[in-house]
């Protein structure tokens, strides 16, 4: 009986992290790498989180050649989990990068917000919305296949 209680209270951070399509998404507000705030509302119809470097660098793979706007002519934003990295490393050699991209970097560096989603590291976490409400969500581990779930996106 103890094992099962502590196996039940081992798995409910798990549990929290979980979405289910119909949950409405709470608002928060992150800088990008322009230090320009955004904040999530219900314009927002894809969410894209990278919880690593390995899962920004898929999104940086699958965007190499777009133009500047291509995330947002999809209503689609990008947050990348950078609470990791030192904060040396970020504010010398990282985000001065960024600045080169051709699409907007939100940048957790807390963590705070991209723990609110599930996702593995490697991954890049798609959360489908609609009026801020979760319709469906997926994962990628591969560049092409989120490049062209990209593409087939509708543009508004």
């Amino acid at each position: 009986m103890k094992y099962a209680i502590a196996l039940l209270f081992s798995l409910l951070p798990l549990l929290a992290n979980a979405l289910e399509p119909g949950e409405k998404l709470a608002p928060w507000t992150l800088l990008d790498q322009h230090d320009q705030a955004y904040s999530l509302d219900t314009t927002t119809h894809i969410l894209l989180v990278a919880r690593d470097m390995d899962g920004a660098k898929l999104v940086k793979a699958a965007l190499a050649e777009q133009p500047k706007g291509y995330l947002e002519a999809r209503d689609a934003v990008f947050v990348a989990d950078i609470q990791r990295m030192p904060a040396l490393i970020s504010k010398l050699f990282a985000i001065p990068a960024m600045r080169d991209y051709s699409y907007r970097v939100l940048l957790d560096r807390e963590g705070h917000v991209a723990s609110r989603y599930p996702g593995r590291e490697g991954q890049v976490q798609w959360l489908q919305l609609q009026q801020g409400v979760l319709v469906s969500q997926r994962a990628f581990a591969d560049a092409a296949a989120l490049k062209a779930a990209l593409e087939s996106a509708p543009q508004h």
